[in-house]
């Protein structure tokens, strides 16, 4: 029991399905058998008594007495397909009709009654049906019907024979049926283990299973796999590419770093200098720090493990601290604002902030003397637009300010981006289910335009 235990462990789960619907079917053919048989005998036995019955009335009405003697019509029948009819006086004497050669010499009367009757010396059995006849109140005759009880032990045993013989074929078109049926059932299972196995081994992380919508529980475990494939890609791709871009810009503030450490170690040689060195390392480990932090909210935020704190606030309310707070950082720009009163709507407060630092900040290092910042309400939207009066931003580098470090040509001398703050305004303007929109005209100036639903529809 211990051995065909652990083989059946063994198994796969396709050969064991296939072993269960194979024994299913043979004990589903097995119990229709059985049925067979004795269904088979007992409807041989009752068709017997039908006909025996129907034999025996259909010869009463032939027989009568007329001046103390029988009279048989034409139309009585004494034998017929194996059945006797006898005819027997009040007293048992038998007066026409001929028994079959097994039948019992004296068997009792009992009206209307089928009833099996045997001789003990022989193993004949029949079917014995007798009726009263009546002539008068107290004159009359027996009338009995006999046939043989059909003999099934030969058909049992074609049946039986029969049996044996399409039991190996069922077994074996049930094993092939299974196995097909099986083996198609689990065709998705085999593209999922496919699919994985190549992700595992990181050559395809872009593969799908890819299987047609359905209700099935194989469907929705196929679709279940793709978004947890889908997210491990992006997973890996936002690991990639924080790797790629923490590289990319760490060179030069760690280049500069110990270049001044180098300086400061062979050239240095007052307090004065030594303390500017440690300054530039100050200021270039500060622009690490800063650039980490930001690399890292990006990151999350495209693996979406960044949640929204949202809560209903007033953004024009927001528009103007802010507003205030850059004027001092930038005093030598003219930061005005146009500012619909009691702007509501529902938005994280720090990353909101966040986004509209960001777009001053750039307006301030890339743009003109002269920044307005506006927020309104059109009708289910919140508007935040911050526009400046600089050169503008050429037409064919629109499309790639949203791009990680990406910086214009006319930006790249002058100011200390890291070229994440624009990227990170159009990740966090869609966590908020909302757009982000550039209009520039070179010569004339640039307009960000952001918008978001007022109400917590995607948030």
């Amino acid at each position: 029991m211990g051995a065909a235990g652990g083989s059946m462990k063994r198994l796969s789960v396709r050969k064991k399905l296939t072993l269960w619907i194979t024994a299913l079917m043979m004990t589903l053919v097995c119990i229709v058998m059985a049925f067979l048989f004795g269904v088979s005998s007992r409807v041989a036995v009752q068709s017997a008594q039908e006909q025996l019955e129907s034999f025996v009335r259909g010869n009463l009405t032939g027989i009568t007495m007329e001046n103390g003697a029988l009279q048989f019509a034409d139309s009585v029948q004494f034998t017929r397909s194996g059945m006797y009819l006898l005819v027997y006086n009040e007293s048992g004497a038998l007066l026409a009709g001929q028994t079959p050669l097994s039948y019992p010499a004296t068997v009792s009367f009992e009206n209307g009654l089928i009833r099996p009757v045997s001789d003990e010396e022989a193993d004949d059995v029949y079917l014995t049906l007798d009726f009263w006849l009546p002539f008068g109140w107290d004159d009359g005759v027996w009338v009995r019907g006999v046939v043989q009880q059909p003999e099934l032990d030969d058909a049992m045993h074609r049946l039986l024979d029969l049996s044996l013989l399409l039991l190996p074929l069922v077994v074996l078109v049930s094993g092939v049926g299974a196995y097909c049926i099986v083996r198609r059932a689990f065709r998705p299972i085999d593209r999922i283990v496919a699919a994985a196995g190549e992700i595992s081994e990181g050559r395809d992380l872009s593969r799908r299973i890819g299987l047609p919508p359905g209700k099935d529980e194989i469907s929705q475990l196929a679709a279940a796999f793709d978004q947890m494939f889908e997210r491990l890609e992006k997973a890996f791709e936002a690991e990639s590419q924080f790797t790629s871009d923490a590289s990319h810009e760490l060179r030069t503030p760690t280049a500069v770093i110990l270049a001044q450490c180098r300086e400061a170690e062979q050239h240095a040689q007052t307090t004065e200098e030594y303390a500017e060195a440690v300054a530039v390392i100050h200021r270039q480990a500060d622009r690490i720090s800063g650039l980490i932090g930001q690399l890292l909210q990006m990151t999350r935020m495209e693996q979406g493990t960044a949640k929204l704190s949202a809560e209903q606030a007033d953004l024009s309310e927001l528009a103007e601290v802010v507003c205030e707070e850059q004027c001092t950082v930038y005093p030598d720009r003219d930061i005005r604002t146009r500012l619909q009163p009691h702007v509501m709507a529902w938005f994280d407060v720090t990353l909101m902030t966040r986004v509209l630092q960001n777009l001053l900040e750039n307006a301030c290092r890339y743009g003109g003397e002269q920044i307005t910042v506006e927020v309104r309400q059109e009708q289910d939207e919140a508007v935040l637009s911050v526009f400046d009066n600089g050169e503008g931003i050429p037409e064919d580098q629109q499309e790639k300010i949203w791009k990680r470090f990406y910086r214009c040509e006319s930006s790249r001398s002058g100011g200390q981006g890291t070229g994440l703050g624009l990227p990170m305004v159009a990740q966090i303007t869609a966590l908020h289910g909302g757009t982000v929109t550039v209009n520039s005209t070179q010569g004339l100036g640039t307009r960000f335009t952001v918008r978001f639903p007022v109400a917590p529809k995607n948030i």
